[in-house]
């Protein structure tokens, strides 16, 4: 069976940095599990996973476009601390997460000035060019319920978003 539309499949990777820095493994962990196809992966994961077969390892280089996007000067904003539930807490390199409409994202705190807080709305990996190293695990087809939820429903019950 080979990756594509709508199977579950089981991915065993390793993200790294061009530097070859670690930013996220699988490795001591469960595979993760996605739906191909529907965008539960970025887009240029999805695209080098297609066609691919249980076993298949390769190594997939993936720019900013395909990825987490370039980053954005509009999503760079300068708020002062007082709009901060616990002011105390705002440190330069503190993350996380506010609503913008639908969308969560990750707020980065990138600069701190007095009462006035630099904070990076842009994903922490925008920009950056992903190495991933990918093995894959297993394959089946997503039930109808798993299609109609637009995720897997693995036996251990917890989200991965």
């Amino acid at each position: 069976m080979k990756i594509e539309k709508n199977r579950v499949v089981s991915i065993d990777y390793t993200l790294k940095s061009p530097e070859g820095e670690i930013l996220d493994t699988s490795d001591g962990r469960e595979p993760l599990q996605y739906i191909q196809g529907i965008g539960n992966l970025i887009p240029g994961l999805e695209k080098e996973l297609e066609g691919k077969s249980v076993g298949d390892s390769f190594n997939a280089v993936i720019p900013p476009a395909e990825a987490y996007g370039e980053l954005e000067d509009g999503l760079v904003q300068v708020v002062t601390k007082d709009q901060f539930q616990d002011p105390e807490d705002v440190r330069e390199g503190a993350q996380f997460q506010v609503h913008a409409g639908q969308d969560v994202r990750v707020a980065t705190v990138t600069k701190i000035e007095g009462e006035q807080v630099t904070l990076d709305l842009n994903h922490p990996l925008a920009g950056q060019t992903l190495h991933f190293d990918v093995t894959v695990k297993e394959i089946r087809e997503a039930s109808s319920e798993e299609l109609d939820h637009g995720h897997v429903h693995g036996p251990e019950g917890h989200h991965h978003h």
